[in-house]
């Protein structure tokens, strides 16, 4: 069986954003807009932190799938592609996170 990747994942949100599917969760957060989703990811994202500090792997697993889900749902609706937030993980791949924060701070 090959890899599940998050590219595939974002291809499939992508076809059931503009599906017209009732049915799908997918169409109704992009039918909803980028606040409806962006408040789903930090939904997410606190459930992730309370199964990570909780020590429960099975919980800190599906609220993960659900963070990532949520993520990317968010960048479709956006407008923005997986791949350009590759890009910029690549790009600080090559030096210290201290510098790279470093550096974001600089810009801000």
């Amino acid at each position: 069986m090959a890899q599940f990747s998050l590219a595939e994942l974002e291809k499939i949100i992508n076809q059931r954003a503009h599906s017209g599917d009732p049915e799908s969760w997918t169409a109704k957060l992009f039918a909803k807009g980028i606040d409806k989703a962006a408040q789903k990811l930090g939904e997410e994202a606190v459930e992730t932190v309370i199964a990570a500090v909780g020590d429960d792997k099975k919980a800190l697993v599906s609220e993960s799938a659900d963070l990532i889900y949520h993520w990317l749902v968010v960048l479709g609706i956006a407008g923005v592609p997986l791949s350009d937030v590759l890009k910029e993980l690549e790009t600080r791949t090559g030096r210290s996170g201290i510098a790279e924060k470093a550096s974001r701070q600089d810009r801000g």
